[in-house]
């Protein structure tokens, strides 16, 4: 029996013998807006490091992506048939990074910012990659299994070596600005580039209350301080607000603290709204919700509050935009 033939596959042909002509068209439809809703790329390019070409792609939100079978032919295609027992099985991470050899090389932010990223490109309809910072790190997994000795197996090796030659490609120039010039993103950006997005997260007018801190967000706080946590008490130390400040408003987009401070001033000694109930609903609220489940991943893998804040600065950095639009990383101590 060919592949095609299995009992699954037989019994997806008889659902689909059985679906009426409109169940079939509504099935369409929704596919069709799934589709239109994925973020798009307005520029794209190939990245060419060492013999490696990867196709790459900066999406309308400013993510800079690599395509993901690009990236895993640059690897050497990392797609071994191996059992249950030889993978992990996080789903959180890429197949080739599930190998339970490497879990102790790999850093809890790289769980974070792992994930697959699915958007439209500029031809077709759909297509998936990975963010473009996931290359070094994911390079850098390798070379530390294999500088440890005795660690890879032998199928894993040619993947080290390939790992090699992408962060000597690397070594000079960071990935994001070699994504801006394979795609000719950095010559589209404008002066204005903060205006706009600080449109996009700052709501014009304010938005209802709705639950967006989860309890677990200060129940680690208190966790890593060391500080005794009383979840039916609502008074908190006033360093939360700071901490909550750097660790969550100042990492979302450039000066968006800022505008959310202007937004919202002090009056009589505190501020009278919330300050994401100044967020917009269908970018700012939504980029909030994803960076605390991020944040909150970081604080349950740490055990001091050193700890985290230096994973924090890594997976989250503090990034600043220019007059003349370039971004940067604001340098942390």
């Amino acid at each position: 029996m060919l592949a095609d033939d299995s009992i699954q596959s037989m019994g997806g042909k008889a659902r689909a013998v059985a679906l009426s002509d409109e169940q079939r068209a509504e099935i369409a439809k929704k596919a069709a807006a799934a589709r239109w809703s994925l973020p798009k790329a307005t520029h794209e390019g190939d990245l060419k490091l060492g013999d490696a070409v990867i196709h790459a792609a900066v999406l309308e939100d400013g993510r800079r992506v690599l395509t993901q079978s690009d990236v895993m032919r640059a690897l050497g295609r990392a797609r071994q048939a191996k059992g249950r027992a030889y993978y992990d099985g996080d789903v959180n991470l890429p197949a080739f990074l599930t190998a339970k050899n490497l879990k102790p090389f790999i850093p809890a932010d790289l769980y974070v910012t792992s994930s697959q990223v699915e958007f439209r490109p500029l031809k077709g309809v759909v297509a998936f990659g990975y963010p473009a910072d996931l290359l070094p790190k994911v390079c850098d997994v390798f070379l530390k299994a294999r500088d440890a000795g005795n660690v890879l197996k032998p199928n894993q090796m040619h993947i080290a070596k390939q790992a090699d030659v992408l962060m000597r490609a690397l070594a000079h120039v960071g990935i994001i600005a070699l994504v801006d010039e394979a795609t000719g993103h950095q010559y589209d950006r404008a002066k204005n580039a903060l205006a706009e997005i600080l449109e996009k997260f700052i709501a014009k007018e304010l938005q209802g209350w709705t639950k967006t801190f989860p309890m677990e967000f200060y129940e680690h706080i208190f966790r890593l301080q060391h500080w005794p946590f009383n979840p039916k008490s609502v008074k908190r130390p006033s360093v939360i607000g700071h901490y909550t400040n750097n660790i969550i408003y100042k990492r979302l987009a450039p000066n968006v603290l800022k505008e959310l401070r202007q937004k919202n001033p002090i009056v009589d000694g505190r501020r009278k709204h919330k300050l994401f109930q100044w967020l917009t609903g269908d970018v700012g609220h939504p980029k909030l919700k994803s960076h605390i489940d991020g944040v909150l991943a970081l604080m349950r893998v740490s055990d001091t509050w050193d700890e985290f804040t230096k994973l924090v600065k890594k997976a989250y950095p503090i990034i600043e935009t220019t007059e003349l639009g370039m971004e940067i990383e604001l340098k942390e101590k």
